[in-house]
């Protein structure tokens, strides 16, 4: 993407105590137990595709493969059995946890469902044993709800880059 500046937030939460959670919503909330490069490939582009996402659209299945079996969670909400959003947890060293993707499919996009899946997206990121943070980056070309959902959900920004285009 060129011709355009972008504004990252990154945020985290240091603390159980710091996420605060949304309202429940009326979807079913599922890990995706059995690694999938094409049902990762779906929802990364399902849900990206009208935010810019492209650093993995030239995956091949085998990079998905690799990355689906490392230290990787894929938390998938359902609503009415239909695929809503995701969230993508990454185990990282020291005891950090990235929501590395998170978002909803078009159709669900303000319907309270994104509060929810956050919640527990980051919920269970603390149940992880050894989790001391869990942290989250997103940027001025996603949605205009993201950087609000993560505040209202507890997280703290601590750097923020910008680069012009």
């Amino acid at each position: 993407m060129t011709g355009m500046d972008v504004t990252t937030w990154y945020l985290e939460q240091t603390g159980r105590k710091d996420l605060r959670r949304a309202a429940p919503a009326p979807v079913e909330i599922v890990r995706a137990e059995i690694p999938s490069p094409e049902f990762s490939r779906f929802l990364y582009t399902a849900v990206g595709g009208g935010w810019h996402w492209t650093d993995r659209l030239p995956w091949t299945p085998e990079q998905w493969s690799e990355w689906l079996s490392g230290d990787v969670e894929t938390w998938v909400a359902y609503h009415r059995g239909t695929p809503a959003g995701y969230a993508e947890l990454h185990g990282q060293a020291g005891g950090n946890v990235e929501v590395a993707y998170f978002g909803l499919l078009p159709y669900a996009i303000g319907k309270g469902i994104g509060g929810h899946l956050l919640s527990e997206a980051v919920s269970r990121a603390w149940e992880r044993e050894g989790t001391r943070r869990v942290w989250v980056h997103t940027c001025s070309l996603d949605g205009p709800a993201a950087l609000p959902n993560y505040q209202a959900r507890g997280f703290r920004v601590f750097r923020i880059d910008r680069k012009a285009g």
